[in-house]
């Protein structure tokens, strides 16, 4: 079984980690929901969400994709957790798939992940890193680094998501039962 690291900070944005969460889910995709620190965390919506882990707990874990939703101040929490840019780098030297959406594309690019890498990002959060070739489509792929745009394209980045770990078919049978 796949399995995927979807990361939660306190102020991440709820519809982009849900959504991923709940679509590789439905693909049978073993989802580690992980907070940054423990107990039940607030969305940049005010949405209370309980992670079923913590971060410190799933470092110890090996997974085949890790996820960073997008929101403030949740981004900025990621980009200044060290746990979360050491991760990113490692399963990125792995060969793991490393995902972004939103704003959490810049945690990727801090990480030095996103240099000479196409990439794209809620509209002016990848201003800051001039080395990354930004695209302003939904979603964007370079190798396996994925990033999206934010709320709007989570549907299409879960789906994306699912797709590259459990292949077009899964992906197909996912969205035929969402009814899309």
């Amino acid at each position: 079984m796949k399995t995927a690291l979807v990361l939660f900070a306190e102020g991440s944005e709820e519809l982009e980690a849900v959504t991923v969460v709940n679509i590789l889910r439905r693909g049978c995709v073993s989802v580690s929901f992980a907070g940054l620190t423990n107990g039940v965390l607030h969305g940049s919506r005010g949405i209370m969400l309980q992670p079923d882990t913590t971060l410190d707990a799933a470092v110890n874990h090996e997974f085949d994709m890790i996820v960073l939703p997008g929101g403030q101040p949740g981004t900025n929490h990621l980009k200044a957790d060290n746990r979360v840019l050491q991760l990113v780098k490692k399963m990125s030297a792995q060969g793991k798939y490393v995902a972004a959406i939103c704003a959490a594309p810049s945690v990727l690019a801090e990480a030095g992940l996103l240099t000479g890498k196409r990439a794209t990002s809620f509209p002016t959060c990848l201003d800051d890193y001039p080395a990354v070739m930004q695209h302003m489509t939904a979603v964007v792929e370079d190798g396996k680094l994925i990033t999206s745009r934010g709320p709007g394209t989570a549907m299409d980045f879960a789906l994306i998501l699912l797709e590259r770990l459990s292949g077009a078919a899964k992906r197909q049978e996912v969205e035929a039962g969402l009814v899309r």
